[in-house]
């Protein structure tokens, strides 16, 4: 099974499917064990209706710039071609996805299972009753730097997530996948390195010259 998720969020016309809203943006960013594997998918959407003026406050695309990019149908494929198989990271999932959801039965798409979406917002809930969590809140908790959210921004928000993802399990460093050691080290950015057991000892030459180290550097060799 894949150790791979999407770190995904989106910009809308609006709240709620129920008013006709739409998706105008979205952003996708690939981690494998919680390290960004470098590959993004994103695009703006034509929504083919208005922005919302509370929408446009959060976002600001305005709707001159909206009605000159691609249709959700043009991008389906690809966008779904990204996510296969892969589980879904998002802050709030239930709203994402119900507009995520909304497109693709537009675009006679299968919907998304929401067994197949961690849901970061609820994580929160359970780790910190009682507190903020929108992402403003937890990055400040994680010392995230935020500064560039001047506006909501699909990448820039999933920028965010996945460090905040990373602090919600406490994995401060880097996960490294052991499994198969005597094969490969994967470092989640495409790249597997030879894992070498092989141990090179000292020559005679390598003591006596160390050796000669501890003598001439230090007054009182604690290690002997």
């Amino acid at each position: 099974m894949t150790n791979k998720e999407i770190i995904l969020d989106t910009e809308t016309t609006g709240l709620d499917i129920r008013d006709g809203h739409r998706i105008v943006e979205i952003g996708c960013l690939e981690i494998e064990n919680f390290i960004p594997t470098k590959k993004t998918f994103h695009c703006y959407l034509n929504p083919e209706r208005k922005v919302s003026e509370q929408a446009f406050k959060v976002h600001g695309y305005s709707d001159e710039f909206l009605s000159k990019q691609k249709k959700f149908s043009e991008v389906v494929d690809e966008f779904l071609k990204f996510i296969d198989g892969k589980k879904l990271v998002i802050h709030n999932a239930k709203f994402d996805i119900s507009h995520i959801n909304n497109e693709l039965m537009m675009a006679n798409r299968n919907k998304i299972n929401f067994e197949n979406v961690i849901d970061t917002l609820e994580i929160s809930k359970n780790k910190f009753p009682g507190s903020q969590i929108s992402l403003d809140a937890l990055c400040k908790r994680y010392k995230i730097d935020n500064s560039r959210r001047v506006k909501h921004t699909a990448l820039i928000d999933c920028e965010l997530l996945s460090k905040v993802y990373v602090n919600l399990f406490d994995q401060k460093e880097p996960l490294l996948n052991f499994e198969n050691t005597d094969k490969v080290i994967s470092l989640g950015d495409n790249k597997d390195l030879p894992y070498c057991k092989k141990v090179i000892k000292p020559s005679k030459q390598d003591i006596e010259n160390h050796k000669l180290f501890l003598k001439t550097h230090l007054k009182k060799n604690f290690f002997s």
